[in-house]
């Protein structure tokens, strides 16, 4: 699915104009963003959270070279499914 898929879904699902659907999940998804660049995690219950973590610094390796480079730290933002989007996921067997 892509993010013109959920606009169409949305649009159609809440009975609005494409235009007002887009503006919604617009607005949804800046929210989120603001939420997690914060450092808030954004629990959307129960489908699942928004969560920022922190990966430490560690030591890789050019793939090309093979010389060995250090990799600074760093947040990054994670998803914790839900109980129930696990289910539904398990019932229906993912992707075929």
């Amino acid at each position: 699915m892509t993010k013109a898929d959920l606009i169409d879904a949305v649009a159609g699902g809440a009975d609005l104009s494409k235009r007002q659907a887009t503006h919604v999940v617009e607005l949804i998804f800046d929210e989120i963003k603001k939420a997690l660049q914060e450092g808030d995690r954004v629990a959307l219950t129960p489908f699942g959270s928004f969560v920022v973590r922190t990966r430490g610094a560690r030591e890789g390796r050019n793939p090309k070279t093979g010389a060995r480079i250090e990799i600074p730290a760093r947040t990054v933002p994670a998803f914790v499914a839900g109980r129930s989007l696990k289910e539904a996921v398990a019932k229906k067997g993912g992707r075929k």
